[in-house]
């Protein structure tokens, strides 16, 4: 074990049961991911869409058995991913239930070539008892979430969720409900976000056509999340602000790092005024 303790976040999370001889057919038709290519015990993150390739929800899909699985998402978004889900099933043999009271425990590390990565090595998650676990590894950071609706924080941890949201933030991935939500066309998510929940490969599904075209194009979108730095610490809700306009609102924010959607006209590398503090701009690449 660690000699000093490592640093995690606990929440409270959704989880759907999706189950039925056709849930896995009838995933394959409906959402980003290639539900194909996802063997038992395995997860992968994904996006459910509008017809009109607007976010509905994302996600990440647990597959248990082959027509089993489960689904995590933020607190208080599985209503609306049932009531999507629920919409095109029409006869297909596949339910959709909500399980109550759950909780993630979530570990977090930079992941970057010669720095220490000790928290991923040294520490035994197997202390850990989750009925659901996933390692996650989003470009510069690396961890795993533990998942159970009787969740409990073993010996050799330490809660500090401004760690945890710190490096979410500087590697660019979006939290439901903060920096994307309903309606967000999913290229606004940034470019890490669309490759850990979009199959390019897999066939059709509903809202596919915008998704294609915008990659096919490149990013043509009106607005893009952007990572924000300062030598201050910066707010949520701040207004963002570039050659005297408004281009922007801080919608995640941890110490001097901070997420925005700002519009397409401010590339990374410009600097910004983040309610007067200056800020650079990041890709979230």
């Amino acid at each position: 074990m660690p000699t000093t303790p490592v640093p995690a976040s606990i929440a409270n999370r959704d989880v759907v049961e999706i189950v039925g001889r056709d849930a896995s057919a009838y995933l394959q038709g409906q959402i980003s991911q290639d539900v194909d290519s996802i063997a038992a015990s395995d997860t992968a993150w994904s996006l459910i869409l509008t017809p009109k390739g607007k976010l509905c929800a994302w996600f990440r899909l647990h597959r248990l058995e082959d027509d089993h699985f489960l689904v995590d998402l933020e607190a208080n978004w599985a209503a609306p991913l049932v009531e999507r889900l629920e919409r095109f099933r029409l006869r297909s043999a596949v339910e959709f239930r909500v399980l109550d009271g759950w909780q993630m425990l979530s570990l977090r590390y930079p992941n970057i070539a010669g720095e220490s990565t000790a928290y991923g090595s040294d520490f035994d998650t197997s202390t850990i008892q989750a009925k659901l676990s996933a390692q996650v590894s989003w470009g510069d950071m690396a961890g795993s979430d533990h998942l159970d609706p009787a969740l409990t924080v073993p010996p050799g941890i330490e809660l500090d969720d401004t760690y945890n949201e710190y490096l979410r933030i500087i590697v660019g991935m979006p939290r439901l409900g903060h920096d994307i939500a309903a309606d967000t066309i999913p290229a606004e998510g940034g470019a890490l976000f669309i490759e850990q929940s979009v199959s390019f490969t897999k066939g059709c599904y509903t809202g596919q056509e915008l998704v294609a075209r915008i990659d096919s194009r490149g990013s043509q979108v009106p607005r893009l999340l952007r990572i924000l730095t300062a030598d201050k610490a910066l707010d949520v809700g701040a207004g963002v602000s570039y050659e005297g306009a408004e281009v922007g609102v801080v919608t995640s924010a941890a110490e001097s790092a901070a997420l925005a959607s700002l519009q397409r006209k401010v590339q990374p590398g410009s600097e910004v005024l983040v309610n007067d503090i200056p800020a650079m701009v990041h890709a979230t690449t």
